[in-house]
């Protein structure tokens, strides 16, 4: 199994921990903390008989002695006892991972300028209702996904692994991206030209986009082309069209259509398709850490 693999049953990894240290700290408690109290008052019982007839035959004994054959009869065998101490820690951990808060770490750029490669980012997990962890599976609605969310899923083609992209279409929506500009829904999208950004060598036309109210930053390198090179057969392919200009996609129901804000930089879906419901984990909603740079500590659109 691959180290990306393993990270991806991270959720299962941790359900599997707190099902057995719970079942042993639970048997520990109800079954064998009473077995041994049976066995140490057995042998108390049998210490103390041997104990008064040496004193009746004048030869006294420590107290302490009883004290310490007492503690050693009651101690939890190690096994027991370690399970017993990181079950609540794991149980707690897994509670805030599933159901509340859960750590990311931007590994690519092709969110820039918004997000950096490095940051350590939150997600919150119940903005878009609650899921059950591990198979991910919805039971209490909440709120949908707006357009410009920064949102984390499943990859479509591949669950295992976890994207970040920005959402810029929802269920119904008509997207429209032709030469570097976007529309939603026959309205044009509208930018502010920004400073150019300096993205290692390259110099990046900088806007500030306003996707129907939520503003944010986005990079164009104009070098590069505006179609799609090569977009994947996925599934709801038919609801796309590519031209060399750019592309037109009708969202479907029950999915969302996800760009990343480094628009040349970004594999998204414009190459492999709509994100469906089921593949959601969470809203990005803050850095906690960049430890190249604290100063990236904070909230973010």
């Amino acid at each position: 199994m691959s180290f990306q693999s393993i990270l991806g049953n991270f959720a299962l990894i941790l359900f599997v921990l707190t099902v057995v240290t719970g079942v042993i700290w639970f048997l520990d408690v109800f079954v064998f903390a009473k077995q041994r109290r049976q066995i140490a008052d057995k042998a108390l019982a049998e210490y103390d008989a041997r104990r008064a007839k040496l004193t009746a035959e004048g030869i006294r004994l420590e107290e302490s002695t009883r004290h310490e054959l007492e503690a050693n009869l009651l101690k939890q065998p190690v096994w027991i006892e370690y399970s017993g101490s990181f079950f609540p820690v794991i149980a707690l951990v897994f509670f805030l991972r599933s159901f509340l808060f859960e750590p990311f770490k931007i590994p690519s750029s092709s969110m820039l300028p918004t997000l950096f490669v490095g940051d350590l980012i939150l997600v919150n997990k119940f903005t878009y209702g609650i899921r059950l962890p591990v198979i991910n599976k919805k039971i209490i609605s909440i709120n949908d996904p707006h357009r410009g969310d920064v949102m984390v899923f499943k990859y479509p083609e591949d669950p295992s692994v976890d994207y970040i992209k920005r959402v810029v279409g929802v269920p119904g929506d008509k997207i429209v991206y032709k030469n570097k500009r976007l529309s939603v829904n026959g309205k044009e999208v509208s930018y502010t030209t920004m400073p150019d950004f300096r993205d290692n060598l390259d110099y990046l036309k900088h806007y500030k986009e306003d996707l129907t109210g939520v503003n944010h930053s986005i990079l164009v390198n104009e070098q590069r082309p505006a179609y799609v090179d090569n977009p994947h057969d996925f599934k709801g392919r038919e609801l796309c069209t590519y031209e060399n200009d750019g592309f037109t996609c009708t969202v479907p129901q029950g999915r969302y259509f996800m760009m990343g804000d480094n628009r040349d930089n970004s594999l998204d879906s414009r190459y492999w398709g709509f994100v469906p419901d089921e593949n959601i984990v969470g809203k990005a909603f803050f850095i906690w850490m960049n430890f190249g740079d604290i100063e990236r500590i904070g909230s973010f659109h």
